[in-house]
This record gives C-alpha cells, structure tokens and sequence, in this order.
C-alpha cells in the first residue's frame, strides 16, 4: 500500500460557541474562541489516499485530480469564510476542528476514484494545534 499526501490552505473564521448553554458556561469552556465576533485561523489541510500505483503511470492517484477535488469539494467552500454561517456541510454543529476534519472527509470520499480509499484528515488549526480523522 502506499500513501500519497497533498496539502492544501485555507483561511476561515469561527466560534465555538454551543447555543444549549449561558454565555457564561460558554466562555468557561471555549474562552475567547467563543468570541463574539469571532476569530479566524490560517488553516492547513493533509489530505491522504491510500492504493498502489497504476502500472502505465506509476501514481497511485493523479496528484493535479487530487487538487482539483480538494478546491472544488472543500477549499471553495471554506476558503475565506465563516465556518458557522458559510459552509453548507457545518449547518448545525459545533464548527470545532474536530468536526471540519469529520466533515471534509464526507465531503471528499464521494468523489475519489474507486480504485483509492482516503486514508487521512490532518487538519492544522494552529501551528501547534491539528486533529486526525481516519473516517472511524
């Protein structure tokens, strides 16, 4: 098997923010990211695939489709908006990057080729802050 990365950008601004609680319980547990006027963060996105290579090209996928998809499904849709009020995959959940990781996995395994399986989100909110989803 072998794994093939591409790493995409974007930026996008949020609020943690759970409506079934007072605002005090929410700034006791989300803190300033429940600001609010909410707060951005400059986003990097791992996008893995799993397969084995195709005997004429040697890719496992082609990397430029893989890009494209990525755009299309996810990137245009995130790219510079606001998680809680833009993005049609997080209408009604809490826009943790627990959660964009979960919903760009649904985002994407409809439109990869049958012949590769998505093996990984790794979602950067921070430089040192990610989350994994390997679609569990």
């Amino acid at each position: 098997m072998v794994y093939l990365t591409r790493v995409e950008h974007f930026n996008a601004a949020h609020k943690l923010y759970n409506p079934n609680w007072d605002e005090a319980k929410n700034e006791a547990v989300f803190g300033k990211c429940a600001n609010e006027n909410w707060h951005g963060h400059n986003y990097e996105l791992y996008v893995t695939v799993k397969g084995q290579p195709d005997e004429d090209t040697g890719f496992v996928f082609d990397v430029k489709r893989l890009s494209t998809i990525i755009q299309e499904r996810v990137i245009e849709k995130l790219d510079h908006r606001n998680l809680n009020m833009d993005v049609d995959f997080m209408a009604g959940k809490l826009c943790s990057t627990e959660n964009l990781a979960i919903g760009i996995w649904k985002e994407l395994v409809p439109h990869l080729a049958a012949n590769i399986q998505l093996h990984a989100i790794k979602l950067y909110e921070t430089p040192k802050i990610y989350v994994e989803y390997f679609g569990e």
